[in-house]
């Protein structure tokens, strides 16, 4: 199963991948945490991966989308490694229609093919409440604010391009963790993937 869990700040796509990836024993990859892990990391001077991270550290600290390039580079690194080869949850990325273009590419190319695309819908009032309770350094209320606009001005290109391929699947995130794995779970059970 090869799935990318979408949804804005706080709507419970890292819970999700983590749950999903152990019920479907595939690997998840998370593209905050790579990055987290990527900027604060220890990397040797040499290493590819540290450029990336060094060019995409002043996005995340404003709470802005990373540039697509880096974003997809950092995404090919992992993907090529032979634990994603049968399957994977993708938690994080795209975020803009031209990003699902780019890795509609890239998984081409990796010989990989999208199953589904999980939207996790939950209310602003929602995601700002389930913030507040973390207390990671990118849940700054300024940061929170830039990501929600972002993430209005983006979403409907990406859920229009996911949804006219047939592989948009929409989830009421604002139930608790439990339902929405089980309705994750029940609708990739019931519907085949076109």
């Amino acid at each position: 199963m090869k799935m990318i869990i979408l949804g804005g700040p706080g709507a419970g796509k890292g819970t999700q991948a983590d749950r999903l990836s152990r019920h479907l024993q595939v690997p998840q990859l998370s593209t905050g945490d790579l990055l987290r892990e990527s900027i604060g990391g220890s990397h040797d001077g040499s290493s590819p991966l540290l450029d990336l991270a060094e060019r995409a550290k002043p996005y995340v600290e404003r709470g802005e989308l990373v540039p697509d390039e880096l974003m997809i580079a950092l995404i090919r690194d992992r993907l090529s490694q032979p634990s994603f080869a049968q399957g994977w949850i993708l938690e994080g990325y795209p975020r803009t229609a031209f990003q699902a273009e780019e890795l509609h590419f890239l998984l081409e190319s990796l010989n990989h093919r999208l199953d589904w695309a999980i939207w996790l819908e939950v209310s602003e009032a929602v995601m700002l409440e389930r913030c507040r309770q973390r207390s990671r350094r990118d849940d700054d209320p300024a940061i929170i604010e830039r990501r929600l606009y972002n993430l209005e001005t983006y979403t409907s290109p990406l859920l229009d391009y996911y949804g006219f391929q047939n592989r948009l699947l929409s989830i009421n995130g604002d139930q608790s963790v439990e339902g929405v794995e089980q309705e994750i779970l029940r609708q990739i059970s019931a519907i085949k993937p076109a």
